[in-house]
């Protein structure tokens, strides 16, 4: 038992760190001016992507389980979830820091011109509460009804990005259909997952 558990832990503390390797690798190609002539663009597209993987690895992770009886995955949705605010925030932080050296009126100016912006922004609202209330603490104050209720918001948050990723270009290439599409079939399954379940609790006629 004891050996499961460190394993366990040996495998958790793996992906965490793995995680972090999208940032390792920013970090070290700025300092090694290995960017490209638009560090900025960079940083702000690989942060971008990387907050829609893992949104994408947290709402995954359910049919994910459920579909190949690995329940040991079930684990490491807390973790992508976190992860997933963890570069929204830097992504955010990118353009309103070194994109708009936090100039309120700027800001405001550039929202009507760009909406992706402001769905965007609603993505990453969407993923505060998620964040505050990821602990088990939380769980318990909030009890696991509600808890499930509020944390329904990350389909929300999914779907934002998705539309913040597409409206992001002007001609819209494979990468955003992708994601589009992946994010489609989740929540399809999703949706199929709960209508099968509600029929099952129907009474018999």
């Amino acid at each position: 038992m004891t050996r499961r558990v460190t394993l366990r832990n040996l495998v958790k503390a793996v992906v965490f760190l793995a995680a972090l390797l999208p940032l390792s690798w920013l970090i070290w190609n700025f300092q090694q001016g290995t960017l490209s002539a638009n560090p900025l663009s960079d940083i702000t597209n690989e942060t971008g992507v990387w907050t829609l993987r893992f949104i994408v690895l947290t709402i995954a992770v359910t049919p994910f389980r459920r579909i190949t009886g690995i329940h040991e995955a079930a684990r490491y949705r807390r973790m992508f979830g976190l992860y997933a605010f963890f570069y929204g925030s830097l992504h955010l932080m990118t353009y309103l820091w070194f994109d708009k050296f936090f100039d309120l009126n700027d800001i405001l100016l550039d929202i009507p011109k760009r909406p992706f912006i402001t769905i965007g922004f609603t993505a990453f609202t969407l993923m505060i509460p998620l964040a505050l209330t990821s602990t088990r603490t939380m769980i318990r104050r909030l009890g696991g009804r509600k808890w499930n209720l509020l944390h329904r918001l990350v389909y929300i948050t999914a779907i934002c990005g998705a539309i913040h990723y597409l409206w992001l270009v002007k001609v819209v290439t494979p990468p955003q259909i992708i994601y589009a599409a992946i994010i489609a079939m989740l929540l399809g399954y999703r949706l199929v997952a709960a209508a099968a379940a509600s029929r099952k609790k129907l009474p018999a006629r």
